[in-house]
């Protein structure tokens, strides 16, 4: 088995890594806002390291589903720091590990050096021309480094060697090494200022997804409406829901009364033409439950298409909406999360079809926390609307159109 490790950059600049491990053992190069996905098999043991000018700095080490079917993760800034790091298992913050401030602790720490200290450090504490501290060298190396590093940040982060070739260590490096809870999927956050990761975070490329579909024909926009691909190699049927009424922010779902209902083949796609007043969902047939692409054709204050894909009522296939104007505008997701769900995740449809249960309620029962908790595992509230009506990332067409992938 194996889960995946999430390597999140929220800074606002182009982050490379060293990945040690996994990936054959190949940098990567996270943009601004993005997530870069690595698979990491149970048993398996790596580091994420960041780099600053060629140099390396603070560092994530795993190792997945180790001693006692736990995974072990440490923040480390033994061979240097020029960001801000912390490693937890996604969506549980008691694992977190390492100071999501760390340069701001150090350079605060810097500045109320005394002059002894800091001619002490000189070579090894790196400056700008307006002398704020912008890359440590290794801590192995200079143990007046390790000392004075450990008047901000020990307890935090991993600033020693650690217990190793006869040597006990320090207690509070040793901690670092504690186990977390089970095996699960790993969130790594970087950033300039904090790096602590948003609440149900993982939320961001799982995998990445790929506008362009090679295997599937391509229909073209021919005016307000909708292109549907079906991804499945036999025909499927998808509903149209036209909403009873729309507000603010609030809506009157349509359980009752599909208009049109559409038959797609199996690796093919269709434009669906719309009223510019459609402002409702499309989903696989017409039982639950079901994913939903919700979407309007023409917004009031904008003239756009707007779209995203929402598990609040079920889920029985990945599913993406995207822009038809060139923008390159895209949300859902394109990966199997139904098949692996646990049971009690789990109910199917009244024709025997699996599906992931509603996480908001409805005549057949109240929220599924079991379901809840494995999508924002597996997918994130910014993919897909799991609970609650904000976090997740709108789609606009500008031209009135969207298309409505369907795995």
């Amino acid at each position: 088995m194996s889960r995946n490790i999430f390597i999140t950059n929220l800074s606002g600049h182009d982050q490379e890594f060293e990945v040690h491990g996994w990936n054959n053992n190949q940098n990567i190069i996270v943009g601004p806002g993005q997530t870069f996905t690595i698979n990491a098999p149970d048993g398996s043991s790596g580091a994420i390291i960041a780099l600053h000018d060629g140099h390396e700095g603070e560092q994530a080490e795993i190792t997945k589903n180790g001693w006692g079917g736990n995974d072990f993760i440490d923040l480390s800034n033994i061979v240097g720091a020029g960001g801000n790091m912390t490693v937890q298992q996604v969506n549980n913050p008691a694992t977190r590990k390492g100071d999501p401030l760390f340069m701001q602790h150090l350079n605060e720490a810097w500045h109320r050096a005394d002059a002894a200290t800091r001619q002490a450090l000189e070579q090894c504490v790196h400056r700008d021309n307006n002398d704020n501290v912008i890359r440590i060298s290794a801590i192995k190396d200079y143990p007046a480094l390790e000392a004075f590093v450990r008047t901000f940040a020990d307890g935090k982060t991993y600033i020693g060697v650690g217990a190793w070739n006869g040597s006990p260590g320090n207690a509070n490096d040793n901690n670092q090494s504690s186990a977390a809870q089970g095996n699960t999927n790993i969130q790594v956050t970087y950033n300039d200022g904090d790096a602590t990761p948003p609440t149900s975070f993982h939320s961001s490329p799982i995998p990445p997804i790929e506008p362009i579909k090679s295997d599937i024909s391509s229909a073209q926009p021919s005016g307000p409406g909708i292109i549907l691909r079906n991804h499945r190699p036999s025909p499927q049927t998808y509903a149209f829901y036209n909403n009873y009424w729309n507000g603010n922010g609030t809506a009157g779902a349509n359980f009752d009364k599909p208009n049109p209902i559409i038959t797609v083949q199996g690796k093919d796609s269709r434009f669906i033409s719309l009223p510019t007043s459609f402002e409702g969902r499309v989903q696989r047939g017409v039982l639950l439950p079901s994913t939903w692409a919700e979407f309007q054709i023409r917004a009031d204050n904008d003239g756009a298409a707007h779209g995203d894909i929402s598990l609040q009522q079920g889920c029985d296939g990945a599913a993406t909406i995207a822009a038809t104007d060139g923008s390159g505008q895209i949300n859902g997701f394109e990966h199997d999360i139904v098949s692996g769900a646990p049971e009690a995740a789990v109910r199917y449809k009244s024709d025997g079809t699996r599906a992931l249960d509603t996480t908001v309620g409805n005549w057949n029962g109240g929220p599924n926390k079991a379901a809840i908790e494995w999508e924002n595992e597996h997918v994130g509230q910014r993919r897909a609307y799991i609970v609650g009506g904000s976090g997740t990332d709108d789609v606009r067409s500008g031209n009135m159109c969207l298309a409505v992938d369907f795995y």
